[in-house]
C-alpha cells in the first residue's frame, strides 16, 4: 500500500509539473495543490485575491508572499490533505520555502522529497505558446501536440479557443527569467537538506513518471 507523501515539486513554467502531481496524486491518494490553478479560479472568479494577482500573473511577475502563504497554509489544513499533499508552484523562493518549513512545522510534518523537473528553455516556449484554452469549458489543447479539428474551436464543448496572456512567447521568456532569478535557489535549498531528487522532464509523460517513481523510491514509506 502506498504511504503518506508529501512531496515538493520544482520546475519552470511548462515542465510538465501539473500533469506529474495528477499522476501522483493517483498513486499515493493524495491531494495536488496547485497554486497556479486555485490563482486562476480566484482571477476567472473576480475574486478579492483574483483581482489582486490578475496584473502579477498576466505579466509573468510572482504574486506575493503574503498571499501565497496564507493560502497555501489554509489548504494544508483542510481534510482531503490529511492522507498527503503535492505541493505543485509552491515554494517559488526561499521565504516561500522557509514559511513552508514554518507550517509543516507547526503541523507537525515534514517533506519526504523535492522533485526538480528539468527541460530545456527551447522546449518550454514550444509547449507554452503553442497552448489554448477554451472559454467555455476551461479545456486545453496545443496547436502542436493536441491540435483541435477546427482552428480555434474546442473538440469537447464547441467553446472559442483563446491564448492566455501567460501563455504568449513574450511573457513566457519573461516568466523564464522570473524562475531562473528566483525559484532556482531553490535547488540548492532543498540539496542541501538531503531532499532533492532531479528528474529529467523531456520524454513521454509515462517515461516520466517512471523516473519520478524511481525518484522517490523509499522516501515515500
Amino acid at each position: 500500500m502506498a504511504g503518506s507523501a508529501r512531496v515538493v515539486l520544482l520546475g519552470p513554467p511548462g515542465a510538465g509539473k501539473g500533469t506529474q502531481a495528477k499522476l501522483l496524486q493517483e498513486k499515493f491518494a493524495a491531494c495536488q495543490v496547485s497554486t497556479g490553478d486555485i490563482l486562476r479560479k480566484a482571477v476567472a472568479e473576480q475574486t478579492a485575491l483574483g483581482k489582486e494577482a490578475s496584473d502579477y500573473i498576466n505579466h509573468g511577475a510572482l504574486v506575493p508572499d503574503s498571499v501565497i502563504v496564507n493560502l497555501v497554509a489554509e489548504r494544508l489544513k483542510e481534510k482531503d490533505c490529511e492522507p498527503g499533499f503535492i505541493l505543485d508552484g509552491f515554494p517559488r523562493t526561499i521565504p516561500q520555502a522557509e514559511s513552508l518549513d514554518a507550517i509543516l512545522k507547526k503541523m507537525g510534518l515534514n517533506l519526504n522529497c523535492v522533485l526538480s523537473v528539468q527541460v530545456p528553455e527551447k522546449i518550454i516556449i514550444e509547449r507554452l505558446a503553442g497552448r489554448r484554452t477554451c472559454k467555455n469549458c476551461r479545456a486545453l489543447s496545443h496547436v502542436v501536440f493536441n491540435p483541435q479539428k477546427r482552428p480555434g474551436v474546442c473538440d469537447r464543448c464547441g467553446g472559442e479557443l483563446y491564448q492566455r496572456d501567460d501563455d504568449r512567447e513574450e511573457t513566457v521568456a519573461n516568466r523564464l527569467k522570473v524562475y531562473d532569478s528566483q525559484t532556482a535557489p531553490l535547488i540548492s535549498y532543498y540539496r542541501e537538506r538531503g531532499l532533492l531528487s532531479e528528474i529529467d522532464g523531456v520524454g513521454e509523460i509515462d517515461e516520466i513518471r517512471s523516473r519520478v517513481t524511481q525518484a522517490l523510491g523509499d522516501r515515500v514509506k
